[in-house]
């Protein structure tokens, strides 16, 4: 477990989060994940975390690790046709993790998913957290949309506003 990121993880306040992610970008991703789902019956949540706390900091939890944890805890394997994606972004390790249920995973891949992540963290580098969001939105929803199209009113599984922890 290293020192600096205990010490980044314990400084990182709740303020970061409400900068980066005020009222109106949480309305905007929020609506980017009602339009990415009209196209497609897959179902995509969005959670940023601005910091480990507790039992995850001091055991060193991954952010990959983590995002699995909040993958089971909001219920995203639970859907219809096993297509259900977890956009996680940690913004303390300015990581973000996609995790995808086995449905949409075994059609996009580790590479496919890791892309979507890289394009969204170049975002990030440049202070543009909407704009890396609501890409890394629409690009999971194209793949949702190639594998698993929008044939019929589908009914909304998930909800669909961002978590912040």
């Amino acid at each position: 477990m290293g020192i600096k990121r205990i010490g980044r993880h314990l400084l990182q306040h709740r303020w970061r989060e409400r900068r980066d992610f005020p009222p109106s970008v949480l309305a905007a991703i929020e609506a980017a994940i009602k339009a990415g789902e009209a196209t497609h019956l897959g179902q995509v949540r969005f959670v940023v975390e601005g910091a480990l706390d507790g039992a995850p900091l001091f055991r060193n939890q991954p952010a990959r690790e983590r995002a699995l944890d909040i993958f089971s805890q909001l219920r995203i394997w639970d859907t219809a046709h096993n297509n259900g994606v977890l956009i996680y972004l940690l913004l303390a390790d300015r990581d973000v993790e996609i995790v995808a249920d086995r449905g949409i995973d075994s059609h996009v891949g580790t590479a496919g998913w890791e892309k979507i992540c890289v394009a969204m963290e170049t975002e990030f580098r440049s202070g543009q957290f909407e704009r890396g969001v609501i890409k890394g939105i629409e690009a999971v929803s194209r793949q949702l949309a190639a594998h698993f199209p929008a044939t019929v009113a589908g009914r909304n599984e998930l909800p669909d506003a961002p978590v912040v922890i």
